[in-house]
């Protein structure tokens, strides 16, 4: 567990979820290129660079899934919390993988906050992921799936969004 002080920041920095910085995913003409084919081309194959942005949260293109985004929250110039989603509006569904919690700060409703910022600026949609969930995590997709569209159980992407 993580110090009071650390806690108290985790804490703080939950509530501020909704005031997030963006990073382009690709330069201008990627996402005219994108665009134009459908996301069929305009992509890196792998290894998008890992940014960091200079605010508590962030959106930025993923480093581990094309054409996907990492929600995260940094504190004390490190990652407390991040989360890869994709979203489909034609379909109405949005997936997330991989939360991640820092240790020290699990348990200050980070992962909760995050994904409820996701949610609100994608209304309406059914939220799932993609993989089966582990044993250790199952509590965890109940408790942030209570009342949430789609309670982020496991479904396979639609045709239009990058399998991640």
């Amino acid at each position: 567990m993580g110090s009071v002080d650390e806690r108290e920041e985790a804490l703080a920095l939950a509530a501020q979820a909704h005031d997030v910085a963006w990073a382009a995913d690709g330069t201008p003409w990627q996402r005219t290129l994108r665009a134009i084919s459908g996301g069929k081309w305009g992509r890196q194959p792998t290894g998008w660079t890992v940014i960091r942005l200079n605010a508590p949260w962030q959106d930025t293109p993923s480093s581990e899934r094309p054409g996907w985004r990492e929600r995260a929250a940094n504190l004390a110039d490190d990652v407390a919390f991040a989360v890869d989603y994709t979203i489909c509006g034609r379909c109405g569904l949005g997936w997330v993988e991989w939360p991640y919690t820092a240790e020290q700060f699990q348990r200050c409703g980070l992962a909760t906050a995050g994904l409820k910022a996701l949610r609100l600026e994608h209304p309406g949609l059914s939220w799932h992921t993609l993989g089966g969930h582990s044993q250790d995590s199952r509590a965890f997709w109940t408790a942030v799936g209570t009342d949430v569209l789609g309670r982020y159980r496991q479904r396979e992407t639609c045709p239009h969004v990058p399998e991640g």
